[in-house]
This record gives structure tokens, C-alpha cells and sequence, in this order.
């Protein structure tokens, strides 16, 4: 199932990854690709809005932390994870990725292609890219059945 949205604004991005997160009814694992500046973590502000992350959590890139983690509703965690400066698929060991995945992590992957090339199983994949007019068109890509669910609930 493919999707295509066009976003002009920040506050659209925010308010599509809003409904995402609201259709997110447990463990997912969404990759994100598209250039710098493009509006992968304006999304996942609306994504974790969506998921019940409290407004007293400052959602941030995590370029330089590599991974950010915040706690959701539904006993739900949202991993959100910047693979941009990672080289190779040895280092997520080093980064500690196998201790994130399990029954209660929402994964966001920006900089998907590692865990890609080693065949890390996205249940979503969204890539963002301008248009003529530097709007944001975001592709909605679902893999396997979760993926397909929640498109079908943002969608409907």
C-alpha cells in the first residue's frame, strides 16, 4: 500500500505525524528518509504528540545523541534514532539498537540505510522530498500487515 501527501506548512508535517501516531496501536518500526532539512523531525514531533508523548518532552534531532527515547502512552516508548553519522552495521551494536527493540518500542529511523542493508524489517517507510514549490511531498510506503493497518486507519 502507497500513500503521497503534500505538506506546505511545519504545522501540517506536525499535524500528519499527529494522526500517525494516533493510529500507532503498539511496537512499530517506521524508517525516514529523505535530504537534510526536509522535515523528518518536524514529523516526528507530530508523530510523538500522536503516540501521548507529554508536551514537557522537547522533541529534538538526535544527529548528535544518536538516539533519543521518550516515554508514550499505552506502555508504548518511542526510539527515536538518527543513523546519519553511523558507518557501519557494527556500531548499533555499540549504540546499544537491540536493547531498544521489543514488545513496548515505537522505532523512527532517520537515515534508514544500515539497519536496511542489514535487513532490519520496516513495518512503514515514509520519505520526504520537495516539490517545484518547496512544499514537503511525504510517500507513505507499508510493509507486511502493521504497516498496511496504519495506513489504512491514516488514510480512511
Amino acid at each position: 500500500m502507497t500513500h503521497q501527501i503534500i505538506t506546505q506548512t511545519d504545522a501540517q508535517t506536525r499535524d500528519l505525524g499527529f494522526r500517525l501516531g494516533r493510529a500507532v496501536t503498539g511496537p512499530v518500526a517506521i524508517a525516514l528518509t529523505g535530504d537534510l532539512g526536509c522535515g523528518k523531525t518536524t514529523f516526528v514531533k507530530g508523530l510523538a504528540r500522536g503516540l501521548g508523548v507529554d508536551a514537557r518532552y522537547a522533541i529534538t534531532s538526535p544527529t548528535f545523541t544518536l538516539i533519543n527515547e521518550y516515554p508514550a502512552a499505552n506502555q508504548l516508548r518511542l526510539c527515536h534514532l538518527d543513523l546519519y553519522r553511523l558507518t557501519s552495521v557494527e556500531e548499533l551494536a555499540h549504540i546499544g539498537f537491540d536493547d531498544l527493540t521489543g514488545i513496548d518500542a515505537v522505532i523512527v529511523v532517520e537515515w534508514p540505510a544500515l539497519l536496511k542493508d542489514d535487513r532490519f524489517a520496516f513495518d512503514l517507510e515514509l520519505t520526504f522530498e520537495f516539490d517545484p514549490a518547496y512544499h514537503r511531498v511525504i510517500s507513505f510506503f507499508a510493509s507486511g500487515q502493521t504497516g498496511t493497518n496504519m495506513l489504512s486507519s491514516l488514510f480512511s
